[in-house]
């Protein structure tokens, strides 16, 4: 039986910067850290589909697997408490389900996402504004979450350092 802890937040907010840390730094060795983009499983092959849901329930059920016996920390744009209790059905393995939430300034998101790599599409004034907007949406709804972060005047390692410290005592 294992937990499962999800670090759900805005793009452009830190996390897949927060989850290099922990694989570089050993911060969770009880946990398999995994982005969504470790998962291997495309939003695209169900956007727009009968089936779109199946999105969620499918990439926490790999992630699961991927994790083996280790607890699961998944770092995810898309999967909220909402989203989640909706939409996911869970495997017996898990024991229990924490949501950790980041968020940063709206200043902060506009210059991390204008600053991706073209490639990444997320430069657009009308993707940025989506992602202020999600922002928005998690400010609204903090006490959604077991952990509640604005990480916009803490170092990415201050950050990863306070998700450990919350992890570690679950």
């Amino acid at each position: 039986m294992k937990h499962l802890i999800i670090l759900c937040a805005p793009c452009g907010t830190g996390k897949s910067t927060v989850n290099q840390i922990f694989k570089a730094q050993g911060l969770l060795p009880d946990y398999a850290t995994l982005d969504s983009d470790d998962i291997n499983i495309s939003w695209l092959d169900y956007k727009g589909t009968e089936h779109e849901d199946q999105y969620y329930t499918d990439n926490v059920k790999r992630a699961i697997e991927l994790a083996g016996e280790k607890n699961l920390l998944l770092v995810s744009a898309g999967m909220n408490p909402i989203n989640f209790y909706e939409k996911v059905e869970l495997s017996s393995a898990i024991t229990d389900t924490h949501f950790i939430a980041m968020i940063c300034s709206n200043e902060e998101i506009r210059k991390r996402l204008k600053a991706r790599p073209a490639e990444r599409n997320c430069g657009s004034d009308d993707f940025i504004q989506s992602q202020i907007e999600y922002a928005a949406w998690f400010k609204k709804n903090r006490g959604k979450f077991q952990k509640f972060i604005d990480n916009t005047d803490q170092t990415p390692e201050e950050t990863a350092q306070l998700i450990a410290d919350f992890v570690k005592g679950i």
